[in-house]
C-alpha cells in the first residue's frame, strides 16, 4: 500500500514550535516510507477561522522546504461530503438529535459522578438516546456508539485502548451551531484524500478511538497512528498553543527552526549546512527508528 500522509492545521493563527513539530514528524514520516504528503486545512470551525491566516501557514511551510503534495483541501468547502456521510448513518439509524446544553450535560455527568477523560471531555450520558424529553427540540445530533472497547497500535505510544461508549458516549457529528463536528470531517476527509497514515499530536490521542469507530461504522479502511509528544511552554508547562500565545516561528531562521523541532521531538542534534542537507538528513534518520 502506498504510504499517503497529511498535515492538517487549523486556521486560527500562524505555525509555532508546537505545530512545527507535528509538520516535521508528519512530513519526515511520509518522506521515509517513499509516500505523498498532503496539506489539509481544516477550517471547518468557521468561527474560530483567522483570515489570512491559512496563507500565512503555507507560506511558513514553504519556507521551512516542507513542500506537499497535489492539491490543498479546505473542510469549509466540502460540506457536501460530510453531509452524504451523515445521511449514511442516519438510514440505518445510527444518529439521533439531542436537545441538552453543554451546562445539562456537564450537570448530568456530576450528578452521575462521571470524571472527566484526560482531555477534560465529560461522557455524554445518553439523555437523549430513546427520545427528545417533551417540548425539546434537537440542538446537536449524535452517533449511536456501540458497546466495547477499540484496540489499536500507536507507532509512537504502543497499544492503545478505549471503551468510547463509556469514555465519550455518543459524541456530535453536527453541532448545536450548525457547524460539523471535527470528528465527522476528519474521517470524512482522511477516507477522500486516501490518506493510510496520521501522524500528529498526542493531544488527539483521544479521538482516535471514536474515528476509527465511526470510520468502521461507514466502512472504511482503517488507518495507521502516531501521536507525537507535545511541545510545552518551560515557564507554565501548558502545552503550546495559538489559545496560549505561543509565538509564531521565526521563517528568517528556518534552519534553526527546523533543529529545534528535531530536538523537541527527542532526537539528537546533527550539524546541517542548511534546510535541504538537513531534511535528507533527518528523513534517513527517521527511517532508522520508525522503519516499514
Amino acid at each position: 500500500m502506498t504510504y499517503v500522509g497529511r498535515f492538517a492545521p487549523s486556521p486560527s493563527g500562524p505555525l509555532h514550535a508546537g505545530s512545527l513539530a507535528t509538520a516535521l514528524a508528519s512530513w519526515l514520516d511520509a518522506r521515509a516510507h517513499d509516500g505523498r504528503w498532503l496539506l489539509r486545512i481544516e477550517d471547518v470551525d468557521t468561527p474560530r477561522t483567522v483570515p489570512g491566516a491559512a496563507e500565512v501557514i503555507m507560506a511558513q511551510l514553504h519556507a521551512l522546504g516542507l513542500a506537499w503534495d497535489g492539491e490543498i483541501i479546505w473542510q469549509s468547502r466540502r460540506g457536501d461530503a460530510y453531509q452524504t456521510a451523515f445521511d449514511t448513518l442516519a438510514a440505518r439509524g445510527l444518529i439521533y438529535g439531542c436537545g441538552c446544553t453543554r451546562r445539562e450535560i456537564a450537570d448530568s455527568a456530576l450528578r452521575g459522578q462521571t470524571m472527566p477523560g484526560a482531555d477534560g471531555e465529560r461522557p455524554y450520558p445518553g439523555t437523549c438516546r430513546h427520545g427528545l424529553p417533551e417540548g425539546r427540540q434537537a440542538r446537536a445530533w449524535r452517533l449511536r456508539v456501540p458497546d466495547g472497547l477499540e484496540h489499536f497500535e500507536d507507532r509512537w505510544l504502543g497499544p492503545q485502548e478505549q471503551d468510547v461508549a463509556q469514555a465519550v458516549g455518543d459524541f456530535a457529528l453536527r453541532r448545536a451551531d450548525g457547524l460539523w463536528a471535527y470528528q465527522l470531517a476528519v474521517v470524512v476527509d482522511d477516507a477522500a484524500q486516501g490518506v493510510t497514515d496520521v501522524v500528529r499530536g498526542a493531544d488527539l490521542l483521544s479521538s482516535t478511538a471514536r474515528q476509527r469507530v465511526l470510520g468502521r461504522l461507514l466502512g472504511l479502511p482503517p488507518l495507521r497512528y502516531m501521536h507525537v509528544p507535545l511541545i510545552l511552554d518551560a515557564s507554565s508547562g501548558l502545552k503550546l498553543s495559538k489559545q496560549n500565545g505561543a509565538p509564531p516561528i521565526d521563517t528568517g531562521a528556518p534552519l534553526t527552526a527546523l533543529k529545534a523541532a528535531w530536538e523537541a521531538l527527542g532526537f539528537p542534534p546533527f550539524a546541517a549546512a542548511g534546510i535541504a542537507p538537513f531534511l535528507r538528513e533527518a528523513t534517513a534518520r527517521w527511517a532508522g527508528r520508525f522503519p516499514g
